[in-house]
């Protein structure tokens, strides 16, 4: 491999290119750009130059807190639990949901969606009480 294509492979790569097209591009064997992009530390995470990116990895998505990244691990990008579950409620339409299950509750018979979870059989906490323990349940929901 020539300097001139070692330095293209970075240029393709800060692009964001993929190592088929950048092989495609150069006439060179996938696996050579592979191995060249990892001995470089030119991963798609770390190949780009952008200040958002980096400021995007410096900081906590929702709080703007400062992380710590872990060496060797996969980047932070929340700095807790909390943090991460109000990002996911507050945007909800930027999320690339693939396990959504359209169901029917066994109780009332109201169609919810499932996230993750097929084999779900109540929409609601209080359906399942109901359909489990019966009259006396309600009975005692009302007395309380």
């Amino acid at each position: 491999m020539t300097g001139e294509q070692k330095r293209n492979i970075q240029d393709m790569r800060r692009q964001g290119l993929s190592y088929s097209q950048i092989a495609d591009s150069l006439s060179l064997s996938v696996n050579t750009v592979k191995s060249f992009c990892r001995r470089n530390n030119l991963s798609v995470h770390n190949a780009s130059n952008d200040t958002e990116n980096k400021a995007d990895k410096e900081h906590c998505k929702q709080c703007d807190r400062r992380l710590e990244q872990t060496p060797n691990s996969k980047p932070k990008v929340f700095c807790s639990d909390q943090c991460r579950h109000a990002w996911w409620s507050a945007h909800r339409d930027r999320l690339n949901r693939k396990a959504v299950y359209h169901l029917t509750c066994a109780y009332c018979g109201r169609v919810f969606d499932s996230y993750g979870n097929k084999t779900r059989k109540y929409c609601c906490h209080a359906c399942y009480i109901k359909d489990r323990f019966g009259e006396e349940a309600r009975r005692e929901q009302r007395a309380i």
